[in-house]
């Protein structure tokens, strides 16, 4: 094989030309660390340590000693939306608009921050506003999701389907739960303005972006009721079975009512007993029991309890069972352990409490009453089926 001697005279060549771009690049970094104040650093360690005051005082600092930054007024303002104090973030992202020359990337940079602090303020016509000329690939999406979050707060559902749509086609997050909820909300404006054609209409639209939207077919059975077409609300409400049988539950009741209108009471309490026997929800138990005490008195509502207890042995279900043997002993004095039985009912309250409410998955905010958007976060369907134990 021969051997290139240029080669060896190429090589010390080389070595130099990689050692000065190395110290081309190292000046560079020192210069950039360099130029950064202090008190950049200092703001970062006291943010480290959850020392927000004083990181607040050490980012004014810096962006006194370094105007032309934009990141290090971009750390300020996050810091002063985040201490609630939004005015001063407002002023902050305002002054750099109007006092300092920007470059068209930089500007939609600082135009994002300052509707972020309209948002947060609570000043959603100017943050709309805002939002909507961020057009750019970088912003469109957070300010799609800005801009959602607006149209529900302000109940505007119609551009809240909208704003979903486009959200949902450019991040391949699906919206179908949250759209459907939309649509249910605007059959609710409608049905109480009396345009129930418009209110069907929403409902159906609710059920074509989701098939599994509950809310739709509790609507469209409470449609059918009101308008004395009880066998059609009945079917209607027999399909939540097929969706999300959790939900049996919230529909139990008016799913009896509806039996009594069509004077088939008892056939009505043989659906709920075989809804209760298939899916064992303590919601389906207590309407089921109520309506047996009323129908049939105590005697059959303990014998339901009791065949429940020995299915599914629970506190709640024996609480069940000791009220209806407190009726019929109260009815019974000759025969009557009615004060042994009233105390071991006040044992087993106090053992469970006697207050339930539903919990929010996302936020833990705790409900009387069912929601099917949490009041607290907003989130749809993140409160349960079934109320649970305070």
């Amino acid at each position: 094989m021969e051997f290139e001697f240029w080669w060896l005279l190429a090589l010390p060549l080389f070595f130099s030309l990689g050692w000065i771009a190395a110290r081309v690049d190292l000046k560079q970094l020192l210069a950039e660390s360099t130029a950064l104040p202090a008190a950049y650093f200092k703001g970062l360690n006291f943010l480290i340590t959850n020392q927000h005051d004083k990181a607040i005082e050490a980012f004014s600092e810096a962006v006194q000693a370094n105007t032309d930054s934009l990141e290090l007024h971009f750390a300020l303002g996050s810091l002063f939306r985040r201490r609630g104090e939004v005015d001063r973030a407002i002023h902050l992202h305002l002054n750099l608009l109007t006092k300092k020359e920007l470059e068209p990337q930089q500007k939609l940079a600082v135009t994002a921050e300052l509707a972020q602090d309209y948002l947060k303020a609570g000043l959603f016509d100017r943050a709309e506003e805002l939002f909507e000329t961020l057009d750019d690939d970088r912003y469109r999406q957070p300010a799609l999701r800005a801009l959602l979050e607006i149209y529900v707060r302000e109940r505007e559902w119609e551009r809240a389907i909208k704003a979903a749509t486009e959200l949902e086609r450019l991040s391949g997050v699906p919206f179908r739960v949250e759209i459907s909820h939309y649509y249910c909300e605007m059959a609710v404006k409608s049905k109480l303005a009396n345009d129930t054609h418009s209110a069907r209409f929403e409902l159906d639209l609710a059920l074509s972006a989701n098939k599994n939207c509950v809310r739709a077919n509790v609507l469209l059975g409470d449609l059918e009721a009101e308008s004395g077409e009880h066998k059609a609300a009945i079917s209607t409400w027999k399909r939540v079975e097929f969706q999300k049988p959790e939900y049996l539950g919230l529909i139990a009741p008016k799913l009896l009512a509806s039996y009594r209108c069509l004077n088939a009471t008892a056939e009505g309490l043989a659906l709920l007993n075989t809804y209760l026997q298939t899916y064992q929800l303590n919601s389906l138990l207590n309407v089921l029991y109520e309506a047996t005490l009323t129908e049939e008195g105590a005697e059959s509502a303990a014998k339901l309890a009791r065949t429940e207890l020995i299915k599914k042995p629970s506190l709640n279900t024996l609480d069940l069972l000791l009220q209806a043997r407190a009726i019929v002993e109260t009815n019974q004095p000759k025969h009557s352990n009615l004060q042994d039985t009233q105390l071991m009912q006040q044992a087993v309250r106090h053992a469970i409490g006697n207050k339930t409410a539903y919990h929010c998955e996302q936020c833990g905010f705790k409900a009387k009453y069912h929601h099917w958007q949490c009041p607290a976060c907003n989130a749809w369907e993140a409160l349960p089926s079934e109320p649970t134990a305070v």
